[in-house]
Order: structure tokens, then C-alpha cells, then sequence
């Protein structure tokens, strides 16, 4: 009886220690999940990921009208100073931060959407909404980009104003929308993944604009 007390007041202890740990608050990376009302970094395991676009359609819906980007801190690797100055018929628009690994993983199937379909009338904006200070420093945006690759233009949300008013009220990175020639949003993904949904959306409205090769 005492050995079976004894393994009891063992096991207590180690739950009431493993809720203490799990309860405890810790410092703050670019990939933790802050609370449900704050900002959040979304990975492609992110239940809510299912919630945007994860099958195909022809043609893809129109989910509304895309807005507009105000209020920035300036622009890096372009000569637009808004929105309207990007000429292209079809757009990415990534909402990002470069600290953040979620967003970092979109990178590569990004830049192979880019070079495939740049010269056919794509265009990417990344929209940087810094979550930490040191990710707000243009500088170190600037660094981040040539370290990561990133060679399409950049706005600096630096107050994450579009970053709100865009993914209201559920706010994500990385958040990627593809918009048409009209304006409308077509794509809409949180988090990871749907890469060839992405490219797939991106072929067609190129195709719809009458621009692809």
C-alpha cells in the first residue's frame, strides 16, 4: 500500500509540474501563436488554415473586393509609391514578416510562381508587417530580403494598418490573396501550403487577362 501511495504522490507531482510548465509564459519568436485575439503566425497544421482556399475551382470565386494599401511606411525594390502604380493584371499580395518562419516557408514557391509568370503579368506585392522591433527597421527588411531571396516589391506596413484592415478580424502570417485585373480577390490562404491551387488561380487569370505567353 505505501509503494502504490508512494507511484500516487510521484504522479500528482508531475502533472501539477507539467501544468506549471505548460501555464508558464515564455519569450516571444516569430512562429509562437500569441493569444486569440492577437496577431498570429500560421503554419500549414493551423486548423484554421482549412477555413481559405485549400481545392481549385474553375474559375476561382471572387471573395470580395480587394482594398487598397494606405498609410505605409514606403516601398523597397520598386519605383511605386501606391498600390495603383503597380501595372500588372494579376497580383500576389503576401502579408509577411521576415522573422517569421511560416512565411519564410512560402518563399521558394513563391519565387518559382515568380519566374514563371512575372513576364506574363504577375506581379507580387509582400506587405511586411513587422511583429517584433527589430523587424520594422527598413534596413533590416532591406537585408532580409536580398538574404531570403524576396525580389519582388515590398510595402513597408510598418503600424500593420493593412495588415488589419485587410484580415479583419482574424489577422495571420503569412496571409497571401491573388487579386484579378479587376480588383477582386480570387485566392485567399492562411498559412502554409495550397501552393498548386495558388499557381493554378495565378495561370488562369493570366490567361482571363489575355497577357500569358
Amino acid at each position: 500500500m505505501r509503494t502504490v501511495a508512494v507511484a500516487g504522490l510521484v504522479t500528482l507531482v508531475a502533472v501539477t509540474m507539467y501544468a506549471i510548465v505548460a501555464d508558464s509564459p515564455e519569450e516571444p519568436t516569430a512562429t509562437a501563436v500569441p493569444a486569440a485575439d492577437s496577431d498570429t503566425a500560421a503554419s500549414s497544421h493551423d486548423p484554421s488554415a482549412d477555413e481559405s482556399a485549400s481545392a481549385w475551382q474553375d474559375p476561382p470565386p471572387v471573395l470580395g473586393e480587394a482594398g487598397d494599401l494606405v498609410n505605409l511606411d514606403g516601398w523597397l525594390q520598386t519605383d511605386a509609391t501606391s498600390l495603383a502604380d503597380i501595372d500588372a493584371p494579376v497580383k500576389i499580395i503576401q502579408f509577411w514578416t521576415f522573422g517569421c518562419y511560416n512565411c519564410k516557408n512560402t518563399l521558394p514557391y513563391l519565387q518559382d510562381i515568380y519566374a514563371d509568370y512575372h513576364d506574363q503579368g504577375l506581379e507580387i506585392i509582400g506587405v511586411h508587417a513587422p511583429e517584433f522591433a527589430y523587424e520594422a527597421d527598413p534596413a533590416n527588411v532591406a537585408a532580409a530580403a536580398v538574404e531570403l531571396g524576396v525580389t519582388w516589391p515590398i510595402a513597408l506596413d510598418t503600424e500593420k494598418t493593412n495588415f488589419r484592415s485587410w484580415q479583419n478580424p482574424r489577422r495571420f502570417w503569412p496571409r497571401t490573396f491573388v487579386v484579378d485585373s479587376e480588383g477582386n480577390i480570387r485566392f485567399d490562404r492562411i498559412g502554409e501550403g495550397a501552393y498548386e491551387q495558388l499557381e493554378a488561380t495565378v495561370a488562369f487569370l493570366i490567361d482571363e487577362a489575355g497577357t500569358g505567353a
